[in-house]
């Protein structure tokens, strides 16, 4: 039990995804591994969120675009999965549903039409391929009708971070600044690096054996999260 709460704690944590805010990077029923190490340790590295210390130790400053699990300000106690898109002091913003960090228009280029989840709907989608910086480029939706609108600037705080979920139109991210909004520093938990299991529980789950082979995805186990 000790090696396994310091595994936990220090190294690698599983997650479940629940939701489809992060289609089609991450889906719901998709296993992942988060490296806990990534960006230093918090309270929030442990099991219970343990008042311990109110900064990070060996702290290593993400990167935009990194896919990265937190705590939620609300609480600080729920488990959100997102993409980093500012840091602190950034200027971030919707103009005709493009998105622009500090004034600059960031690239995406259209590659496919296609239907994600937005709850148990399933919506028509436009894929692009986004391009925040010279290392991370990731596919994101917006829906073909009713996408996302103009927002006022949204301005970084200090030790903060802002996020957004891949898919777009259906995401409750840090532009909903009363239930999610900025997110501190401290409530970064870690990396997400890879899945290591996926699974439609739409067609069947772990008891009904004779519908794996239906159920299970298997072209998503050991994927890697880009």
């Amino acid at each position: 039990m000790i090696l396994a709460v310091i595994i936990r704690s220090l190294l690698l944590q599983p997650f479940y995804i629940p939701s489809s805010s992060m289609e089609n990077t991450l889906l719901i029923g998709d296993r992942l591994f988060v490296t806990k190490y990534s960006y230093g340790y918090s309270r929030h590295s442990f099991p219970f969120s343990p008042k311990i210390m109110n900064d990070r130790l060996f702290y290593k400053e993400p990167k935009r675009g990194d896919v990265i699990v937190f705590k939620t300000p609300a609480d600080n106690r729920t488990d959100y999965i997102k993409r980093m898109i500012g840091k602190a002091g950034d200027e971030v913003q919707f103009i005709k549903g493009d998105l622009y960090v500090n004034k600059k228009k960031i690239i995406k280029e259209f590659i496919r039409k296609d239907n994600v989840f937005c709850g148990r709907e399933s919506i028509k989608v436009n894929i692009y391929r986004e391009k925040i910086n010279k290392e991370s480029q990731y596919e994101i939706a917006y829906f073909e009708k009713n996408s996302s609108s103009d927002t006022d600037p949204y301005v970084v705080p200090k030790n903060h971070f802002f996020f957004l979920g891949d898919n777009r139109d259906c995401s409750k991210d840090s532009r909903f600044l009363m239930s999610v909004g900025y997110v501190k520093k401290e409530n970064l938990v870690g990396k997400a690096r890879f899945l290591f299991f996926s699974n439609n529980s739409n067609i069947g789950n772990f008891f009904t054996l004779w519908k794996w082979h239906r159920s299970i995805r298997f072209n998503r186990i050991l994927k890697k999260i880009i």
